[in-house]
């Protein structure tokens, strides 16, 4: 049996061409508007201002940008909110996560900053830290 390299080049097959199109992810990259980040860093600065925040971060998924909110930057995350991509079958727009549990969602970051401000409003009730 006669190996690849052996064979004259007429012979060999030929590399398969792909269109890069085609290989490049087919969900469209999501991002915070500036409007939305103005609104986000307004409510992170009053709870810094607070004492009740600490760190933040900004990340983006497939078809998702997650702003979170820390206490201490070595704990997991108190709060996420979430922007997905439209006409993906979710049921809104913005999502509001505490850990794995959905505390909101909407098709307005207002409705779900609301959702957020009742939530720091019954901790700092509660006694303040949870």
């Amino acid at each position: 049996m006669r190996r690849f390299h052996d064979l004259p080049l007429a012979h060999r097959p030929m590399a398969t061409v792909f269109r890069l199109s085609d290989l490049r992810r087919r969900v469209r990259p999501v991002f915070f508007s500036r409007a939305e980040l103005n609104q986000l860093l307004s409510l992170y600065s009053r709870q810094v201002m607070r004492g009740e925040w600490r760190d933040y971060a900004i990340d983006q998924h497939d078809g998702a940008a997650l702003f979170s909110v820390f206490r201490h930057t070595q704990e997991s995350a108190l709060y996420t909110v979430v922007k997905t991509a439209t006409g993906a079958g979710r049921p809104g727009d913005f999502m509001l996560l505490s850990g794995r549990r959905r505390l909101a969602s909407g098709a307005a970051l207002a409705d779900v900053l609301s959702g957020l401000k009742r939530q720091v409003t019954l901790s700092v009730e509660a006694g303040g830290r949870r």
